[in-house]
């Protein structure tokens, strides 16, 4: 049993003082205010949002890719560069470096992880003797790390829309469906070495890489676990989509897949209005990645009409060439003001715009990761954010004032203590495993590098 008391806490009623939490088993078993401060003392209680889309080996190459090229750079050029870096990574590297990105997931507020797994096989594309080798690396960090972790082992088998074969930078992900199946197994097995809390899902690549025909098998694979999917990203995907199944991604994805809830479909920067509305009625997330989005110059998410409609949605650091809850939060808002020509572009008429972007994204990114957290109340996971009240920034503001300076002024800076599960892994803003994560971590990059 863990006791901790808070002097404000923002619960699913609203905000609350002199809160204790007593907390078994990783979930909030009571939880009363208006108490006197008992155990361990925290100042401003949030939810911990899951990170709704990461691929954690992407960490290592973070601000190596801004050269520019003879030609136009984009993000198919930055993704010839992803695909030289792989030559070299090992599973050990994979394991190190997922280690350290899930530390800094935690340390910037993250309370979980849910990870787009698709660097399955060795350099040549030869499979490990066990398929999910690398899936269990992917677990070995998280026990490292202590995060609640989402595995999504992802489906790639194709190199575009026409079913032509994976290029050569593109082998290490390749399986059949049938191969792709045992993997899931293998992964689902490595998956035990952690908490109860860790969850499995899949992730048919896209709509380019995946045989349409092959959708449904792939998905029954997730035994009702989360389903994730790329979706609408890039305009030439948009294009080759369209061309090839006569459809637009999302409008084909409306029309062929029962989207629902266990959904999550990612970016979804390219629709059209009635594309967007359309999908916020079905009840599934989008895997909003405001940071990558913009360094890979995506486009902007048209975000209002999302959310006006009722949309949800989950935050993701997805290349984790920054790692920040606030920086994602605000990168989605300004996007918004900046294509708009305005200002509290996602607030409402009832929360401001920091309370509005966290809880949803709290919300989003519990549903996104099939994980029983994104709210502060009894029996849910005790995914937890408490940001430094003694910070010069935060000092004496009321809790939605707390929130938007956290998001629109701050960043990991004002993070305190997470808790994950229960698992108190951030103290005094550090992660309690920082200096071996970090030694680790460095061991696995320098070799990286010198290859590049």
């Amino acid at each position: 049993m863990q006791t901790i008391w808070a002097d404000l806490v923002l619960t699913s009623d609203g905000w609350r003082s002199g809160v204790t939490l007593e907390i078994d088993r990783g979930r909030i078993l009571r939880m009363k205010s208006d108490t006197s401060p008992a155990g361990y003392r925290a100042g401003l209680l949030l939810p911990a949002p899951a990170n709704g889309h990461s691929h954690a080996f992407q960490r290592a190459m973070a601000g190596l890719s801004e050269h520019r090229g003879p030609n136009k750079d984009s993000f198919w050029t930055w993704r010839s560069l992803m695909y030289r870096f792989l030559e070299h990574l090992t599973p050990e590297q994979v394991c190190n470096v997922a280690a350290y990105a899930q530390m800094e997931m935690l340390e910037a507020g993250f309370g979980a992880s849910v990870e787009f797994h698709y660097l399955h096989h060795q350099q040549d594309g030869t499979p490990y003797t066990n398929l999910g080798e690398m899936s269990a690396q992917i677990c070995v960090a998280a026990g490292e790390s202590g995060i609640g972790l989402t595995l999504l082992p992802v489906h790639y088998q194709y190199g575009g829309c026409d079913r032509r074969p994976l290029s050569q930078g593109q082998r290490r992900f390749g399986n059949t469906p049938d191969r792709f199946s045992r993997l899931v197994e293998d992964a689902r097995g490595a998956l035990t070495c952690l908490p109860d809390d860790a969850r499995i899902g899949v992730a048919p690549h896209s709509l380019r890489a995946v045989a349409t025909d092959d959708l449904t098998d792939i998905v029954a694979l997730a035994d009702g676990g989360p389903v994730h999917m790329h979706l609408a990203e890039q305009l030439a995907e948009v294009e080759e989509v369209h061309a090839a199944l006569g459809a637009r991604p999302v409008s084909w994805a409306l029309n062929n897949l029962a989207l629902g809830a266990s959904w999550s479909l990612i970016h979804c920067t390219h629709m059209t209005a009635r594309e967007t509305t359309d999908l916020a009625a079905t009840g599934a997330t989008v895997g909003l990645c405001p940071l990558t989005e913009a360094n890979l110059g995506d486009g902007v998410f048209d975000g209002v009409r999302y959310l006006d409609a009722g949309g949800r949605f989950a935050i993701g650091s997805d290349s984790n060439i920054r790692i920040s809850l606030s920086e994602e939060l605000r990168q989605f808002e300004t996007s918004q003001r900046l294509r708009d020509n305005s200002r509290a572009a996602l607030a409402t008429e009832v929360h401001t715009t920091g309370r509005r972007l966290l809880e949803d994204a709290a919300a989003g990114g519990a549903q996104a990761a099939g994980r029983g957290s994104g709210r502060i109340e009894e029996g849910a996971y005790a995914d937890l954010l408490a940001l430094d009240a003694d910070h010069p920034d935060l000092a004496g503001l009321p809790g939605d004032a707390a929130i938007d300076t956290f998001v629109f002024a701050g960043g990991p800076e004002m993070v305190q203590d997470v808790w994950s599960a229960g698992r108190h892994l951030v103290q005094g803003g550090r992660h309690i495993r920082r200096n071996a994560i970090t030694r680790a971590y460095k061991a696995a990059v320098l070799p990286l590098r010198a290859d590049l």
